[in-house]
């Protein structure tokens, strides 16, 4: 039985892409892994989410998407609300995920679409189109065929694997998956998060790496290469697009890197030197360990310029006076 390979074609353009992005990927895992910046890793998720819900239309600005993923009160439309919540829960889940796994990927399409979509973890029982906007790019293959498309598709990406590259694997399932549009509603995201997921198999950074606002920022673009793709009848040009995209944002990212090092205090580098992660320290401790007498010195160069750079947080961050307040590395 001969089994579904899904259409494309490797052109210059993509083995170009593919070589720049893994001797940028390759130099940024030398010289400056995102792992040490908690902080970075967490403003690029920020950002990742932020992006893809907006690419579907949520209204919610970047600083309401902060203050929802932080706990904090935000005035706006609960389903909006919900859909940032949601999308935090399963980013979270990011180096969990078996990418070539069909019940991971219902699972984790019940946690993007919670108290949101009805057919939520299921796929889809009604016929549905491509959007962009009020623009119907396609009509979505019918829901009967769903199931068996998505296996092919699951099959091809497991027997491929070890023999087509993470970059060009990720891109071609990226847009099957758009095209096949398995689920009522989700598809964009669950797509897009796939996408980070295959790669970040390959690299970990990549689970830190914000391609969704990239996509973002050419939208247009986004859905034209999805377009002229179901036309030609193969991936070959959402291939390139995608490609693109992620070898821009890892230019972004490693300016984003150098910019954090020459920031970062010598102050602040010695306090992380001396903490341990996840242990609870009092500030008293932290001045022993550092050899510092003064409060105010070590709150304003140490202590102060660390919780701002979300390095370190506190253990009751409502009472910051509170004298059992604990200190902790993360």
């Amino acid at each position: 039985m001969n089994h579904y390979t899904p259409p494309y074609a490797i052109t210059n353009e993509i083995l170009s892409y593919v070589s720049s992005i893994s001797e940028k990927v390759g130099r940024m895992t030398t010289v400056a892994n995102l792992e040490s910046k908690p902080h970075l890793r967490k403003n690029n998720r920020i950002k990742s989410i932020h992006s893809s819900l907006r690419i579907e239309a949520n209204s919610l600005s970047l600083g309401q998407v902060r203050d929802v993923i932080n706990g904090k009160l935000v005035l706006g439309e609960q389903k909006e609300i919900q859909e940032v919540k949601n999308a935090y829960a399963a980013y979270e889940e990011l180096s969990k995920i078996d990418p070539y796994n069909i019940q991971e990927l219902k699972r984790l399409h019940g946690i993007m679409t919670k108290y949101t979509v009805e057919e939520s973890g299921v796929f889809r029982k009604g016929e549905e189109g491509v959007f962009n906007g009020d623009q119907c790019i396609f009509m979505a293959p019918p829901a009967r065929f769903v199931p068996q498309l998505v296996e092919d598709l699951f099959r091809w990406m497991q027997e491929s694997k070890n023999s087509v590259h993470p970059l060009i694997l990720s891109s071609v399932f990226h847009y099957e998956f758009v095209f096949i549009h398995p689920f009522s509603d989700g598809n964009g995201r669950m797509a897009r998060l796939w996408h980070t997921a295959i790669l970040s198999k390959w690299k970990p950074l990549f689970e830190f790496i914000p391609i969704e606002s990239q996509v973002e920022a050419f939208q247009e673009d986004y859905y034209s290469a999805i377009a002229k793709c179901h036309v030609e009848g193969a991936s070959t040009t959402f291939i390139e697009f995608m490609l693109a995209q992620i070898d821009k944002i890892l230019d972004d990212v490693s300016v984003q890197i150098s910019e954090d090092n020459e920031q970062l205090s010598e102050y602040v580098k010695r306090l992380l030197d001396a903490m341990e992660y996840d242990l609870p320290y009092t500030s008293l401790a932290l001045m022993e360990k550092l050899g510092l007498k003064s409060k105010e010195g070590f709150r304003r160069n140490y202590l102060h310029p660390a919780i701002e750079k979300d390095l370190i947080r506190m253990t009751i961050p409502d009472k910051p006076n509170s004298r059992n307040q604990r200190y902790i590395k993360i």
